[in-house]
């Protein structure tokens, strides 16, 4: 399956989930906001919501400073 992932084409294997992408970036587990087709996807939906072909994702990781 071909998606675009913050920008850049990207290659993925049928039936991944929001989630399996968010391990994949090595992200689980911190801040971060999922936009699928200009779509925000909650936290909530990330394990269920599965990516299709041609999907637009922007997957932002928020920074902390001060």
């Amino acid at each position: 399956m071909n998606i675009v992932l913050n920008g850049e084409p990207q290659q993925f294997d049928e039936n991944m989930s929001v989630a399996a992408l968010i391990d994949f970036m090595e992200l689980t587990g911190k801040r971060i906001a999922v936009e699928i087709n200009l779509e925000i996807i909650p936290a909530s939906a990330h394990e269920n919501h599965m990516l299709k072909e041609a999907d637009q994702v922007e997957v932002v990781a928020a920074i902390g400073g001060g």
